[in-house]
């Protein structure tokens, strides 16, 4: 791939995780989801990111799998809550669709 072409492509990966972000803080929720982060939140998002970053081409399946692999790992820690991550979990597969718009 030219150079130009890797250029794009990690912009677009810095288009989606920015969307991400913003949506979570600023999205409909947003002034709820700010006052009640925690910071395991903080790092499961993080990951999720970062997991983001390293596709070459991010869909609705690759996004799934990977928020749904993240939260496995993270409903294993007993200080996170079912009834939290369960809402954290569906909250960040909702946000697929202010994504897409971002990455097409």
């Amino acid at each position: 791939m030219t150079k130009t072409g890797n250029m794009i492509e990690a912009g677009i990966g810095l288009a989606a995780v920015a969307a991400l972000g913003a949506y979570f803080l600023y999205g409909k929720n947003g002034a709820q989801n700010r006052v009640k982060i925690a910071g395991w939140t903080l790092k499961m998002k993080g990951e999720i990111l970062e997991k983001v970053e390293e596709l070459k081409e991010l869909n609705k399946e690759e996004y799934y799998r990977i928020v749904d692999e993240v939260s496995k790992r993270y409903a294993a820690l007993e200080k996170v809550g079912a009834e939290e991550l369960g809402h954290l979990t569906e909250e960040l597969k909702a946000a697929w669709k202010h994504i897409s718009r971002q990455v097409v």
